[in-house]
């Protein structure tokens, strides 16, 4: 099959109107040792932002993991008729990263495809991935969907996109060696541009600290329309992450779109540390998800909370922008824009 982009399909924007949400619901202990229960509440919560605006379709193990999903959902007053379960048994719960990427070509017969590209948990981190690497492809099966096999490793996380033909993502993460050790930058770029609908990339160099995923975009700089991008910076400068996010920064002023217009860059303070079993977490106000009818935002009991959800939503004037308590589920070293996927309207 020739790739996507020949054939003049893209990945729209998040910004962009959805179909539906896609989820993996969360079961893996080892991913919250001790505290799995107690992300179900805004867990929940999340899925019931999601429904006032679109479909919610969960992948489950089997029809017990349906049953006590179900359970939670209707506890957090989800509107059921808006979610869709289907038994695509995973190994875990982050659907950024192992879900369906939806190119979309509305001038086609075929309007929608899928790109399943190989996923290795974050350079083999967390072995068994076996299951969550086939999850595209059964989503295709399940929707007679055509689907695509780029063949090398790429995470949803690690890729940002202003639906106008430019792809962001960080040097820390794609030219890491954990992930295509046979190829270099020019290569994965020639990737990233065929198999997601895109004429340029633009590269950071860093991650935040405590990022498992060695430095994925989505918790850094995200595109909140086809010109503007939210950065994280640290006014902290004995933290950690101030160094890391100037560079960040600068790389991001020095960088010019396809029309040759300078980005705007608008900045989003980093939450205070937010630390469990002393470890740092890599919480981040950036990883938040863009629904329909609401912009999802993770909060962290913090004094910078409002300060960030009021910055979103000075750039969201059509969406509702929401925080919910994150505390909990950052533990397991992501939040609500490493747990989602869109699925395009077209």
């Amino acid at each position: 099959m020739k790739p996507p982009k020949e054939s003049g399909y893209y990945f729209p924007a998040e910004f962009a109107k959805h179909e539906a949400t896609w989820l993996s619901w969360p079961h893996k202990e080892a991913s919250w040792p001790g505290k799995i229960e107690s992300i179900y509440p805004n867990y929940s919560l999340f899925v019931k932002y999601l429904t006032a605006g679109e479909l919610v379709r969960i992948n489950v193990v089997d029809e017990a993991m349906k049953t006590a999903a179900t359970q939670h959902l209707l506890k957090a007053g989800v509107d059921l008729t808006k979610v869709q379960f289907f038994l695509h048994p995973t190994n875990d719960a982050w659907c950024r990263d192992h879900g369906p990427a939806f190119l979309i070509n509305p001038a086609a017969d075929v309007k929608k495809v899928i790109v399943d590209w190989n996923y290795n948990a974050w350079g083999n981190k967390y072995p068994p991935y076996d299951l969550d690497d086939v999850i595209p492809t059964l989503i295709g099966k399940q929707f007679d969907i055509p689907v695509y096999h780029p063949g090398i490793v790429m995470e949803g996380g690690s890729v940002e996109f202003n639906g106008k033909g430019t792809i962001l993502t960080s040097t820390a993460c794609l030219l890491n060696k954990n992930r295509n050790p046979h190829l270099h930058q020019g290569q994965i770029e020639e990737y990233l541009c065929n198999y997601y609908g895109a004429e340029q990339v633009l590269w950071v160099e860093e991650g935040i600290v405590g990022d498992d995923t060695d430095g994925h975009i989505d918790d850094t700089v995200r595109f909140v329309n086809e010109d503007t991008v939210i950065t994280v910076v640290e006014d902290n400068v004995n933290d950690e992450n101030h160094d890391l996010l100037q560079t960040n920064l600068k790389q991001l002023q020095q960088m010019r779109l396809l029309n040759g217009k300078q980005l705007n860059i608008v900045e989003l303070p980093m939450p205070d540390e937010v630390i469990y079993e002393d470890q740092r977490l890599p919480a981040s106000y950036a990883n938040f998800y863009i629904s329909n009818q609401h912009v999802i935002v993770p909060v962290f009991n913090c004094n910078k909370d409002d300060k960030a959800l009021q910055i979103i939503a000075g750039c969201f004037k059509d969406r509702e922008v929401v925080g919910i308590d994150s505390t909990d589920i950052i533990w397991g070293l992501g939040s609500f824009h490493c747990l989602s996927q869109q699925e395009p309207f077209v």
